[in-house]
């Protein structure tokens, strides 16, 4: 599934799924979703469709796809590992896995106090160009 001193991580279905997307629509980027029409999901975009502000974190790559939240959210979460997942059902309307019968799902598990010293600090705002 990933490092287990990854904030983020993906299991193997959710890489399958990412490859899937990627072959449809070139490189992908996620954001978990706060809430609103969506509820808290990790939405896929084409990369560089979803614009990403100052406001956001970047949490961490999972299958070569960043993957970020906003900065509120993530001082809720950032105690957690936070392991993508899929599951049968319907994705967020905008999310690229809407329309395929499965949607993205956030799991969870919260780091013991020695992996969280030893993780590295995000980085705020779009990544580097």
């Amino acid at each position: 599934m990933g490092d287990a001193l990854s904030r983020v991580v993906a299991t193997d279905a959710a890489r399958a799924m990412i490859d899937e997307l990627r072959a449809r629509h070139g490189p992908v980027m996620f954001f978990q979703s706060g809430g609103c029409c969506d509820g808290s999901a990790p939405m896929c975009y084409p990369d560089g469709d979803f614009n990403i502000s100052d406001t956001d974190v970047h949490v961490g790559e999972i299958h070569g796809a960043a993957f970020y939240m906003g900065k509120d959210q993530f001082a809720y979460w950032e105690h957690t590992q936070l392991i993508i997942d899929v599951v049968a059902g319907n994705g967020g309307m905008f999310s690229l896995d809407n329309g395929t019968g499965r949607r993205f799902l956030t799991r969870s598990r919260l780091f013991t106090d020695d992996e969280f010293r030893a993780l590295a600090t995000v980085r705020e705002g779009p990544r580097d160009t």
